[in-house]
């Protein structure tokens, strides 16, 4: 089922929460709104579920509109945040709550129960209650509750966002699978940009009610459309300048650091106020490279995979370096001068604001 955003506007008072978002999600698609906190993803969600209703703008599932209809009309499964279960149900009676509101026969209800337990691992715990089930189980059980209904669109709001670490990393694998398995259109939020990254077919990254990009996470994460976008998801180096010379494959930016190279910026023309986005694994220890910069080691950070410098460069400018091969690698001290290089082909040239 295609899902279609025109001009979606929701106000709560004089606010406006989502500002004009225009969006289609591909049938089978797994499309995740990602943002920080009060950025309006969860309210966009609820409009397409049908508990808000929009102040201006339509959704269609397919070629139908349905932003009229209330939220039980729409075929939609919901995951919340807060699994929303009954405490004093069983497994089973959470599960088949919807379907026993529908007056399925008791036979189909069996069934549909005995395939939802299968399809989140649960089988055998439908006898227990939410208060014996762990944070992930918990989990599994809202996502199976939605997918007897058998809906058309499964809509999961920050799904993970109360499970320790490698519960939400078993947790969103597992969803990934499932969706793909059973090629349900899927609308996803979290404010997590490794989690989006990780599990999406396309992102939509949100700010103030307004979708600033939109995008496949290798492009998102790659080619950021804006420096908000480069600095929400992942980490990036920022090194403000002005457009010297635009060229056909690079640009010319004159730095506090002196000029530097780097990939043109289709918004950025001669004359113009930027900023130089570098990520940290593509900053090189060593003189080699289109551009060079003599820093001090500030901070060293070991991670596990990756040792992080922290470097000051002249005019207050602060770099962040990662180094892949951390086994390896003699890290330097505290108050150590370096030389850091990178190739102009990494340089990122984005507006100033």
């Amino acid at each position: 089922m295609k899902i279609a955003l025109r001009g979606l506007t929701k106000r709560f008072g004089d606010h406006v929460v989502v500002d004009g978002a225009t969006v289609e999600v591909g049938e089978g698609e797994l499309f995740t709104l990602l943002g920080p906190s009060g950025c309006g993803k969860t309210t966009l969600l609820r409009l397409v579920a049908g508990f808000y209703r929009p102040d201006a703008g339509e959704v269609r599932f397919g070629e139908q509109r349905v932003d009229g209809l209330p939220a039980h009309a729409r075929n939609i499964g919901m995951v919340f945040q807060n699994y929303a279960l009954w405490p004093h149900m069983t497994v089973r009676a959470n599960i088949t709550y919807g379907l026993r509101l529908r007056r399925l026969p008791t036979v189909e209800i069996a069934e549909r129960l005995e395939r939802g337990l299968r399809q989140v691992n649960l089988t055998g715990l439908e006898d227990r209650y939410p208060g014996q089930l762990s944070g992930g189980q918990q989990q599994r059980v809202a996502l199976a509750r939605a997918l007897v209904l058998n809906p058309d669109i499964l809509l999961l709001d920050e799904p993970l966002s109360n499970l320790d670490a490698k519960i939400r990393v078993q947790v969103r694998s597992e969803i990934r699978l499932l969706q793909r398995a059973l090629g349900i259109t899927t609308i996803y939020v979290t404010h997590d940009q490794e989690e989006a990254l990780s599990l999406s077919d396309r992102v939509a990254v949100m700010r103030e009610g307004r979708i600033q990009q939109v995008a496949p996470p290798k492009v998102l994460y790659e080619r950021p459309a804006n420096r908000f976008v480069a600095d929400f998801v992942g980490t990036n180096n920022f090194i403000p300048g002005v457009c010297r010379e635009r060229r056909e494959q690079c640009s010319v930016i004159e730095t506090p650091l002196g000029p530097m190279v780097s990939r043109a910026g289709d918004d950025v023309p001669a004359g113009a106020r930027c900023v130089l986005a570098i990520r940290p694994e593509n900053l090189a220890l060593g003189g080699a490279g289109d551009n060079v910069i003599d820093a001090r080691v500030v901070v060293v950070s070991y991670l596990g995979s990756t040792l992080r410098y922290d470097l000051e460069a002249p005019a207050g400018v602060l770099l962040k370096v990662d180094v892949g091969d951390a086994w390896h690698h003699q890290p330097l001290a505290a108050g150590q001068p370096v030389r850091v290089s990178f190739p102009a082909s990494v340089a990122l040239t984005l507006p100033e604001a």
